[in-house]
């Protein structure tokens, strides 16, 4: 049975030895004491440091589940092609606001999308007219209909090792990536949260924090502290 991290929304994560890593090196010290669910939060939160962007202090106390499967990722996380109104129910699912929403997608200034991700975007037989012509060029030459490379994609944003406010003030320039970024633009209220963090970096970070820790509140308490992040106890 696959696991959750081998759903399709997750098939671009890696590095989970960084993890496993980190898990060996607690229970050396600790055994039994400190979950994984705490390491991925702990790991966030240094890698949006380490980044250029803020730090927080992490609560720490979470449970790892005893369940993990990959066909929840495909209901449970909203996909690149996601609506405005699939966006909100994925976040209201979960206790989280519209402005969580707006704030956390900013966190597409990090990191990479293969060509699957957007293709839906710049299809030969049209591309999506929210794109600028020359953004959208880019994204065919990176991408074209025959390509069968694995590794083809775009940045989410040209800055995409640094942690900062370029995602909105791209989106705003119809370089936005993926059709679930766009959607941000379609609602009046979303859209001048995005104009806000495109104008304003501090305001981002600050409001970013807060939403990071709003979900790092979403805790399983009847979970356990798993011995290995790859397996159930």
């Amino acid at each position: 049975m696959s696991a959750e991290k081998d759903g399709p929304p997750n098939a671009s994560l890696h590095a989970f030895y960084v993890i496993d890593n980190a898990k060996a090196a607690v229970e050396a010290l600790c055994p039994g004491v400190v979950s994984c669910a705490d390491i991925l939060a702990l790991a966030a939160r240094d890698a949006v440091a380490m980044s250029g962007g803020p730090s927080w202090q992490v609560p720490v106390g979470r449970r790892d589940g005893r369940v993990s499967l990959a066909s929840e990722t495909t209901t449970a996380l909203p996909g690149p092609t996601a609506s405005f109104d699939q966006l909100k129910q994925a976040f209201h699912g979960r206790g989280m606001s519209t402005k969580d929403l707006v704030v956390l997608s900013g966190g597409h200034t990090l990191g990479f999308a293969h060509c699957s991700s957007f293709q839906n975007r710049i299809q030969p037989q049209g591309v999506d007219p929210a794109l600028h012509p020359s953004f959208a060029a880019t994204l065919r030459r990176s991408c074209p209909p025959n390509n069968t490379a694995r590794s083809a994609g775009s940045s989410l944003d040209p800055t995409s090792s640094a942690f900062d406010n370029f995602y909105y003030r791209m989106l705003l320039s119809g370089r936005g990536l993926l059709s679930s970024d766009e959607a941000l633009l379609t609602h009046p209220k979303t859209r001048a949260q995005v104009t806000l963090y495109a104008a304003s970096q501090p305001a981002f970070f600050r409001d970013f924090v807060d939403s990071m820790l709003r979900m790092s509140s979403l805790n399983n308490v009847a979970g356990e502290v798993r011995a290995n992040c790859r397996r159930v106890n």
